[in-house]
């Protein structure tokens, strides 16, 4: 049973959400945020998962076996919890490495995740993931 202050179950939905993004289950990352938004760097709000799997579907590119060939690595991760509340916020690295045919392994982008999460119904939920990208390599085989 999860409790409000156990972070562990924050910290597994943080890696589901690498894990599902790499693997280009865009509906899997869009029902993450059923009740949440993300923000992209440029400040675009995309609210729901319809809003979040639709802007996945028209920016990133999904390659011939189906994945973004793409390897998002989370690290530095810190969860602040409010109990009282059902509400926590959290920082994280982000790191993002890409190989495809014509693209070499290599670092494409480094940035941080801004997170709110509400426990709802006995489970951690994403309320806003903002990114904020500030180093960027060769995204050309990421993003349409």
């Amino acid at each position: 049973m999860t409790t409000v202050s156990d972070t562990r179950p924050i910290e597994n939905l943080i890696a589901e959400y690498a894990e599902m993004i790499d693997t280009a289950d865009l509906a899997g990352v869009g029902r993450l945020f059923a009740e949440g938004a993300f923000i992209g760097t440029d400040g675009t709000r995309y609210e729901g998962s319809e809003a979040v799997e639709r802007m996945l579907h028209d920016r990133t590119i999904v390659h011939g076996d189906g994945t973004l060939r793409t390897h998002h690595v989370t690290t530095n991760i810190r969860i602040e919890v409010d109990e009282q509340a059902g509400t926590a916020t959290g920082r994280a690295y982000l790191t993002l490495f890409q190989e495809a045919d014509g693209l070499p392994l290599q670092p494409i982008a480094a940035g941080r995740y801004y997170d709110r999460y509400k426990f709802q119904d006995g489970t951690w939920r994403f309320a806003e993931r903002r990114i904020n990208v500030h180093l960027v390599g060769n995204t050309s085989y990421h993003m349409s």
